[in-house]
């Protein structure tokens, strides 16, 4: 199994259920597990399987956010590329290594250093770097180092303007209540610019946490002074996935 099937099962899910094809992201994951299972004992009857699982999980995961949100993002004028595209190519665009640029952090005398973070969004008008967005299927793979990127852009003039998002379908439910909090209930709603839940289950929302079918609406929000050319602002976070 490789990320084009977990993207052709999500794309079976969104004919069946459109916009709200989100909350099933879990189970999504839960079916392509089994799958997974089954490629990989035929290959490796006595390997571990939940190790290799976690780490198809979390990496196809990310791929799973950038493809759903890429086509509506790029719709709205932005462009959205993988963070590691940055930090691992060699031989960058001259307008790539300008986003690079930057997104870079000054750490003084031990020089520039890229955040960690899975999805990048620029204008590629200005090469102007706009947000951030990790994407992890539970708050504690990386959510208190998400808040300490947001801080480190927040300390420098120069990268101030750029927002960070965090985008889970929260399996351990860190995100459902909102008092009492749980920690990392507390960093998102203090630290992050907004999260983003893909669940069917219960969450109270707030200003700062939100169903992830409001991603696409507040996004608008922050570019509405950002050059964008000749583009339609009309467009639906679950319209137009190719």
């Amino acid at each position: 199994m490789n990320f084009e099937d977990l993207k052709n099962m999500y794309r079976k899910i969104m004919v069946r259920e459109g916009a709200k094809a989100y909350k099933s992201v879990s189970q999504l994951l839960q079916d392509a597990k089994e799958r997974h299972k089954q490629d990989f004992l035929q290959e490796r009857p006595e390997g571990d399987h939940e190790q290799s699982w976690r780490a198809f999980k979390g990496k196809n995961f990310e791929k799973l956010i950038q493809y759903i949100i890429a086509s509506s993002i790029e719709d709205l004028g932005m462009r959205v590329i993988n963070g590691n595209l940055l930090e691992r190519r060699k031989n960058l665009s001259q307008e790539l290594k300008q986003v690079k640029r930057n997104l870079a952090i000054d750490y003084g005398e031990f020089g520039l250093h890229l955040p960690d973070v899975d999805i990048v969004v620029y204008n590629p008008l200005n090469w102007r770097v706009i947000a951030l967005i990790s994407s992890k299927v539970t708050l504690r793979e990386r959510i208190a180092q998400t808040g300490y990127w947001k801080l480190k852009l927040l300390a420098d003039n120069f990268t101030e303007h750029i927002k960070v998002y965090f985008v889970t379908p929260d399996e351990d439910g860190t995100l459902t209540n909102k008092s009492p909090a749980k920690k990392g209930r507390a960093i998102v709603e203090i630290d992050l610019d907004g999260t983003y839940v893909l669940t069917e289950a219960s969450l109270e929302e707030s200003d700062k946490v939100k169903l992830f079918e409001y991603f696409i609406e507040d996004f608008k929000q922050i570019i509405s002074d950002e050059p964008v050319g000749n583009k339609d602002f009309t467009h639906s976070l679950f319209s137009g996935i190719p």
